[in-house]
């Protein structure tokens, strides 16, 4: 494995690590609805983060999204608006399912879903079935599915010893919300390839390939941000126990804490991405569909490194962390044999 593809995976990492830290943030917000807290730390993270880093890559910024047509940026945008219906779904999962069993349908469907369709529908069948990297690489996404369904297991144990159940369990809604999560939520990988034309165009400009991904989130991130905001303002606007003057009306001290602890999680969320691009920039052209595979095994891997960090694995028994600790060792596998792959 060369040093090219190993940083490549190192930045997936970090970009996972941020994604599973930055919902710490907003444990500490007080007295808010969830709708005020996720529109504040969207707005850091789907708006003003991408345009500021744009307009501080981009020699001219409107002259580069400009020079694009309506047939380049729409597929953009409303792959990033399926990715934003994905993220509105996630939630929903969780509160029908629990989070063990809703992240191990929903990332399991959304890793083989985003990691193998763009490949496919690329025409790139050869590619995967037909060489000795392609194979290794579909057996590191196996492997990858396995030790997230092994983690998923283990958050399932745990919650069973800690007498944990889903605030509204329904089998048949969060199984439906569960596969619709993991359909909509590739789309993030769609949208990253069909901003490809975006990629070269800022590489033309001069843009270092560390970057060259990052102007197109100002699309894509756009297309999830009117989803999720338009979500969280109608929720706001129409059900009675909401009020986004409540929200506003505490004191100035918590009102200040609140506001920050939100954007430091938008942060960490635009964070993830951030390095996703430096990640993506570093696998080989004809395997950069495993790129989505990589972030999201490490989303599984570093949410359970983190929740031990955080103590939240004291059940009384020691099986769940020790199922936890084979299932990310498998994903580490999994990282070594997709690692091996695109250098065969």
């Amino acid at each position: 494995m060369n040093n090219a593809i190993m940083l490549g995976i190192f930045w997936h990492l970090v970009g996972a690590a941020s994604a599973a830290c930055f919902y710490a943030p907003f444990k500490q917000v007080k007295n808010w609805s969830w709708e005020t807290m996720w529109s504040i730390g969207g707005f850091v993270s789907w708006l003003i983060l991408p345009w500021a880093v744009s307009y501080v890559l981009l020699p001219d910024f409107w002259q580069y999204y400009g020079s694009f047509n309506a047939a380049t940026l729409l597929p953009v945008f409303l792959f990033g608006a399926m990715w934003g219906i994905g993220n509105i779904n996630y939630g929903l999962t969780m509160r029908y399912l629990g989070m063990s069993m809703g992240i191990g349908i929903a990332i399991g469907i959304t890793l083989i879903i985003g990691t193998l369709m763009t490949p496919l529908l690329q025409g790139r069948f050869e590619l995967l079935f037909g060489t000795a990297g392609g194979r290794m690489s579909l057996l590191g996404v196996l492997v990858a599915l396995i030790g997230v369904l092994i983690v998923s297991y283990a958050g399932l144990l745990k919650e069973r010893a800690m007498g944990i159940r889903a605030e509204e369990f329904n089998l048949k809604k969060g199984l439906l919300l569960a596969v619709m999560c993991g359909i909509f939520s590739a789309g993030m990988s769609f949208a990253m390839d069909a901003a490809k034309p975006m990629h070269e165009a800022a590489g033309a400009l001069g843009l270092d390939p560390l970057y060259v991904a990052l102007p197109s989130y100002v699309v894509i991130m756009g297309g999830g941000a009117l989803i999720n905001l338009g979500y969280c303002f109608i929720r706001l606007a129409t059900l009675k126990n909401l009020s986004v003057k409540a929200d506003f009306s505490l004191p100035k001290r918590l009102l200040v804490i609140n506001v920050l602890f939100s954007m430091l999680a938008g942060l960490m969320w635009y964070l993830q991405f951030f390095f996703y691009a430096w990640g993506h920039a570093k696998i080989p052209a004809q395997y950069d569909y495993m790129s989505w595979m990589l972030h999201m095994s490490f989303y599984v891997l570093c949410g359970g490194i983190v929740g031990l960090l955080l103590k939240e694995w004291k059940c009384g028994t020691r099986k769940p962390v020790a199922v936890l600790c084979i299932g990310c060792l498998v994903i580490i596998l999994a990282a070594n044999i997709v690692g091996m792959g695109m250098a065969s």
